[in-house]
C-alpha cells in the first residue's frame, strides 16, 4: 500500500467509504470539489480534511479498499470452492468474477463510469500494479494447493506464477475488450477465455 492511502489510520475511514463511493459514482471525479464531497459523505470540511488531504487521496483510497476487497472476496470464494473439490474451471470463473467483475457491475450503474475508470487509470496506476501483483501471488498459491489435492495437473514447463499470471491477463483483457462485454455477459466470457487457458481452444490434428 502507498503512502498516501496509509495515512491516517485506514480503519478510521471504514464508515466513510460507502458515502465515499456514492458521491464519485454521483458526481463524477473532476466536477467534486472537497466541499461538495464533504456534504455528500456528511462531514464538515474540516473533518474531511482530517481524513483526506485532498479529492485525490480519497478517490485512491476508495479503489484501493475495493480492490482490497474484490482480491479477499474472490479468493475466499475460490478457496471454499476448492475444499467442495469443484472443477477448475469453474472456481477459476467465480474467483474472477468476484475479482474482476463485481465492482466493475457497481461501477456500471454510475454515469460517469468512464470517466471514473480513466481516472482509476492515471491516478491509481500503482495501486492496481500493487494489487495485480499480490493477486497473482495468492492465486498461484492456491493453484498449487489445487495440484496438492489432486485437483488439476499443470503440464510440466508452466508453473503456478505462470498460469495465474495467463489467467489474470485473460480476465482483465476481458474487461478491456473492444467492442467491450456486455456485464451480465462477462462471467461467460471469463469462461471462454479461462478454458481456452487452461485446456485449449483448438481441436489436435488427426495423424496421417
Amino acid at each position: 500500500m502507498t503512502d498516501l492511502v496509509r495515512k491516517p489510520d485506514p480503519q478510521r475511514r471504514e464508515p466513510l467509504l460507502s458515502r465515499l463511493r456514492d458521491a464519485f459514482l454521483a458526481q463524477g471525479y473532476e466536477a467534486i470539489s472537497m466541499i461538495e464531497l464533504a456534504r455528500l459523505v456528511g462531514l464538515s470540511r474540516r473533518m474531511l480534511y482530517n481524513h483526506f488531504s485532498n479529492k485525490t487521496e480519497a478517490f485512491r483510497y476508495m479503489l484501493w479498499h475495493d480492490g482490497d476487497a474484490a482480491i479477499s472476496n474472490g479468493l475466499a470464494a475460490g478457496q471454499e470452492m476448492v475444499d467442495k473439490k469443484k472443477a477448475p474451471l469453474d472456481i477459476f470463473v467465480r474467483i474472477m468474477d468476484l475479482r474482476y467483475a463485481e465492482n466493475r457491475r457497481v461501477l456500471m450503474q454510475s454515469a460517469h463510469a468512464l470517466e471514473i475508470n480513466d481516472k482509476a487509470f492515471r491516478l491509481a496506476r500503482d495501486i492496481q500494479i500493487e494489487h495485480a501483483t499480490l493477486f497473482q501471488e495468492k492465486l498461484a498459491a492456491l493453484i498449487a494447493q489445487m495440484e496438492e489435492r489432486g485437483l488439476m495437473a499443470v503440464k510440466r514447463g508452466t508453473s503456478p506464477g505462470a498460469l495465474a499470471q495467463m489467467l489474470c491477463d485473460g480476465a482483465r483483457g476481458s474487461n478491456q475488450a473492444l467492442p467491450p462485454v456486455a456485464i451480465d455477459k462477462l462471467p461467460e466470457r471469463y469462461r471462454q477465455i479461462l478454458g481456452a487457458i487452461l485446456y485449449g481452444a483448438l481441436v489436435p490434428k488427426a495423424a496421417g
